[in-house]
């Protein structure tokens, strides 16, 4: 229980561990016993200590414990009473302050419907939110999530008030709002790798009260997507989504994972369809340009990446069209050398850098130095443009040192 990350989450306590233990990020106690003074006082304590984003603890009381809670606060001096608790009043009208905010960014917006007792319609009503706040742009979305966090951390201190039961659920429905925004990064966050494709081949979010699990995608009305290619159908599906913003948001992030999954073999596509993304979600942020549009520019780029990973120039392999790419990114090299000779430097490139290519080689400045000679020998002995070696070295050295993590040094790509 003392280890945070653990999976251990519930633990039955019988006797004496409720008096001493002490557990920081502990968040909530159920109570069936019967407890007095200072005993019931120490057991408050268990869950009552700061913690990261917890600014206090939950007690759910199954007997009634309210009165023996009241006796036991009379043992401790009016200044001892003051520091062990809170002001409840103020902390119901800082609630009720935050949740005005929220009800005031959603103006305009009907999401009466969040409290259904259908979990469709509960989804649908939370994905429309989503679309809601994702329309009024990146600052106020996170101005959005920022302030559900805020009414979260004061609802958990005054939860058993009237006017914080008054609104739990809708409480609760912010709060799966504000989640959602975050599963598709809206606001760059960065996650590991495992937690985005889980997030993005499931994307599913417990209904605010049902216990039912409902699928996003399902309940946007599009099949789950093979993330690996963005296949046609998928992108037709999101083109006729009625909630524009939500299409942008999830098209960003799938675009986003796919230039890194690019980038592994060819740093200069890479950098081409970044560029071109930034692009078209910075007309999106700007209003520049209408929704529909955005999503039709984002899949068109998605099938750019598509027809771009499955290409591959005439007699070159897939390392050595990445290094064609790295020796063509700049026009004059073609002008100068032609076709012909730069795919014969691409070949003779991958062929060279595998050759001296050693375990750890891109980690010792030493080794680099040495493959930065072998590429500029061989630029200069095809008389690749001096005017931008400089340039195309590097380019290549970089397509060399992302290529080391996944090549087999006996053959190919891994």
């Amino acid at each position: 229980m003392k280890d945070e990350l653990d999976p251990l989450q519930i633990v039955i306590v019988v006797d004496m561990w409720l008096t001493g233990f002490d557990v920081p990020s502990m968040n909530t106690m159920y109570i069936d016993k019967t407890m007095e003074s200072h005993n019931l006082m120490q057991a408050i304590a268990r869950v009552n200590r700061v913690f990261k984003d917890k600014t206090g603890g939950l007690v759910v009381d199954y007997i009634g414990i309210a009165d023996n809670l009241k006796e036991a606060m009379k043992e401790y001096t009016p200044s001892d009473r003051q520091q062990a608790g809170i002001d409840t009043n103020a902390v119901v009208n800082l609630l009720l302050e935050k949740y005005t905010l929220i009800t005031e960014m959603l103006h305009g917006h009907n999401y009466s419907r969040f409290n259904s007792s259908k979990a469709a319609v509960r989804e649908v009503t939370r994905i429309q939110a989503m679309d809601f706040i994702l329309g009024k742009g990146k600052e106020e979305t996170k101005r959005f999530r920022d302030t559900v966090q805020e009414l979260a951390r004061t609802f958990s201190l005054c939860a058993t008030e009237a006017e914080a039961r008054r609104i739990n659920a809708e409480v609760g429905f912010f709060k799966a709002v504000k989640k959602s925004l975050e599963s598709i990064n809206v606001a760059g966050t960065r996650k590991s790798s495992r937690q985005v494709d889980a997030e993005l081949k499931q994307l599913v979010s417990k209904s605010v009260i049902s216990e039912e699990v409902v699928d996003i995608y399902q309940t946007l009305g599009v099949e789950k997507p093979d993330l690996s290619i963005l296949s046609p159908e998928f992108l037709e599906e999101v083109r006729i989504l009625p909630e524009k913003n939500v299409a942008i948001a999830l098209l960003d992030r799938l675009l986003e994972g796919k230039v890194k999954a690019i980038k592994r073999t060819n740093i200069v596509q890479a950098r081409k369809f970044s560029e071109l993304l930034e692009v078209a979600i910075e007309k999106y942020n700007r209003r520049s340009i209408e929704t529909a549009k955005v999503i039709e520019e984002l899949i068109e780029l998605a099938k750019e990446m598509n027809q771009a990973q499955q290409r591959g120039e005439v007699g070159l392999s897939l390392e050595e069209t990445a290094f064609y790419d790295a020796l063509t990114d700049h026009n004059t090299a073609k002008e100068v050398l032609g076709d012909d000779t730069l795919k014969l430097i691409a070949h003779e490139l991958t062929k060279a850098i595998k050759a001296n290519m050693s375990i750890d080689w891109n980690l010792k400045e030493s080794a680099r130095a040495q493959m930065r000679k072998v590429v500029k020998r061989l630029l200069r002995k095809y008389g690749y443009p001096p005017d931008i070696q400089e340039d195309a070295v590097k380019v290549v050295v970089n397509q060399a040192e992302l290529m080391a993590g996944n090549i087999d040094l006996d053959g190919g790509f891994i």
